[in-house]
């Protein structure tokens, strides 16, 4: 019994098949059932939860115009009395790791780890405080950063952002099911 053909190859029944062709169909077997139904299937959208995002969504559009529109008047009204308007600063700034690992000094190589910016074209958000501004400044060479737009922020997190549940990155449709 065997492969026509291949001298000294046999079929081995499945029960006693060696241990290197069983021991790979374990884990997947076991895997497949450590797996929560919840995250195994997306639940349905209800018309409820459409409903609570979609008043989610509006809350944030109000919200930001309502913040536009006092930037205007606070702008308007600084002039009016002859006097400056200064905008707040920043909260955030997006990184982006724009060169690779050849030279870089042991500082440099740390704090680039803890911005989380180990691989070139790495991109992440930090919050900008005096400590995180002093490591930008010293890892200037090898990144790039600016402030984000809300239309930045929300095109990054559409394309490329993930959430972490229960210290693992869900797949993107239960993270999309998850969120709403």
């Amino acid at each position: 019994s065997g492969i026509p053909g291949i001298p000294g190859n046999q079929l081995w029944p499945l029960s006693q098949s060696p241990r290197s062709f069983s021991s790979s169909a374990v884990p997947l077997s076991a895997f497949a059932l450590s797996v929560p139904p919840a995250l195994s299937r997306p639940r349905p959208l209800t018309k409820a939860s459409r409903q609570v995002a979609l008043r989610r969504a509006e809350a944030y559009v109000a919200e930001y115009r309502r913040q536009e529109r006092m930037e205007v008047a606070l702008r308007r009204e600084a002039k009016a009395t002859g006097n400056f308007y200064v905008p707040a600063e920043a909260k955030v700034a997006f990184v982006i790791r724009i060169r690779g690992i050849n030279g870089v000094p042991p500082q440099t190589k740390k704090i680039l780890q803890l911005l989380r910016l180990r691989q070139i074209h790495n991109g992440v958000f930090v919050r900008l405080n005096k400590a995180t501004i002093e490591m930008l400044r010293l890892v200037t060479p090898y990144i790039a950063w600016g402030y984000p737009s809300l239309k930045t922020v929300r095109e990054l997190v559409y394309k490329r952002g993930h959430g972490k549940i229960n210290g693992q990155r869900p797949h993107t449709r239960t993270l999309n099911y998850i969120l709403l």
